[in-house]
């Protein structure tokens, strides 16, 4: 499955929305059992200097989590998310994004999500989140 599917009601989204004129635009993309993409974070999303800001961190990745639910064809919402921040994430650093289902119960999914430097695969950040599916 790839980002060209109808993304009715996220068009603008600040990290995957592709009418956001701010936004990320990252395209989510479904391997195998994985959520994935990749993001350059630019100079612009700069916290302390030269370091990509933790929130722009923590964005992308509730987005990878939240898109590979979207992807299989459920909305969803972060009913809870714990983040571990492991090391900084320079600007500039192409870094590759990754989600995986860990557990679904009913109307609720655990997911887990990761940010690696994509030059040595280093974990940037990592994630493990609860979803509320919501009803079709």
């Amino acid at each position: 499955m790839t980002a060209d599917i109808d993304r009715d009601g996220a068009r603008n989204c600040f990290v995957c929305g592709p009418d956001n004129p701010h936004g990320m635009h990252v395209q989510f993309r479904m391997e195998g059992e994985y959520c994935r993409a990749e993001f350059t974070p630019p100079a612009h999303l700069c916290g302390f200097d030269g370091i990509t800001h933790g929130g722009i961190l923590f964005s992308l990745l509730d987005d990878v989590m939240a898109n590979w639910l979207f992807l299989q064809g459920e909305r969803a919402y972060t009913g809870k998310c714990e983040v571990r921040y492991r090391e900084p994430a320079e600007i500039g650093d192409a870094l590759l994004l990754e989600s995986n289902l860990i557990k679904r119960r009913g109307s609720t999914a655990e997911m887990a999500g990761r940010i690696l430097r994509a030059a040595d695969s280093t974990v940037v950040a990592e994630a493990t989140a609860r979803f509320v599916i919501l009803a079709a």
